[in-house]
């Protein structure tokens, strides 16, 4: 049996992308699952899916905007008995906005990716982490980006929300040592997600071309490197995991075949 089944796992940002594939991924372990998004049409499609492939587990569907910290902490505070046990995060939630440079980039964008990737991620770790020192078990996974440990042209406001990411997430693992709560964090390259497509304003052409000439990660991919960290003995922490495609050896150092 796996490590995972019967786990209750919280995924923000789970109505797309990398959040969505952690919940499949998740529900192969037969973890209960907390999907929680601005999203809730497709939290609900989800939610009928898993209940015909994977019926044995929970789902429970969560609207939620993580900017607002006021309403991260309520819902947290209102989940149903069931779930409150929250033995995983998986703070997923994130975007960008443009490829502006520094001199040019709105006020808008800074606040968005700010409010989101950082303040979002502050909020539902606040919300989550006491139930799981009182319970004394868990396992935080922050997804980041190589953003966080590189810098790149025409990505300041992005590549400084994931830096922040990763300090935090650094920050966090010193201050849980002495609990056997796992913190971690996961570095992406390249991956294929509607993530591009926000970028660049839902232009898929645009967003097409960022990976073209090579195969990128799906979401798919990183949602088994989740699992993967989520699923060592007690004893075992995977701290940071950098992840890319193949043809991918940093941030702007990418191989593309010939077209």
């Amino acid at each position: 049996m796996s490590r995972l089944a019967g786990k209750i796992v919280l995924i923000t940002g789970a109505s797309s992308g990398i959040g969505q594939a952690c919940a499949v991924e998740y529900a192969k372990h037969g973890s209960h699952l907390i999907l929680a998004a601005r999203r809730l049409e497709r939290l609900d499609s989800l939610k009928s899916t898993f209940a015909k492939d994977y019926p044995s587990v929970k789902v429970h569907a969560l609207k939620l905007d993580v900017r607002n910290k006021d309403l991260v902490f309520d819902a947290i505070k209102s989940l149903p008995k069931e779930f409150k046990d929250i033995d995983i995060l998986v703070n997923n939630a994130g975007l960008v906005i443009g490829v502006d440079p520094l001199e040019t980039v709105s006020e808008e964008a800074i606040n968005t990716m700010f409010d989101t990737n950082v303040k979002g991620l502050v909020y539902v770790t606040q919300a989550v982490l006491p139930g799981m020192k009182e319970r004394q078990r868990g396992a935080i996974v922050n997804i980041s980006s190589i953003a966080g440990t590189e810098a790149y042209p025409n990505g300041s406001i992005y590549c400084a929300t994931k830096h922040a990411v990763c300090a935090m997430t650094k920050s966090l693992r010193h201050e849980l040592v002495a609990t056997p709560i796992n913190v971690i964090s996961i570095e992406p390259g390249m991956v294929e997600t509607e993530f591009s497509v926000i970028r660049f304003g839902g232009d898929k052409e645009k967003a097409d071309n960022v990976y073209k000439g090579l195969e990128p990660l799906t979401g798919q991919d990183i949602a088994e490197t989740v699992v993967f960290a989520t699923s060592r003995p007690p004893h075992v922490q995977i701290a940071s995991m950098v992840v890319f495609p193949t043809n991918q050896s940093a941030a702007t150092t990418v191989y593309r075949k010939p077209q």
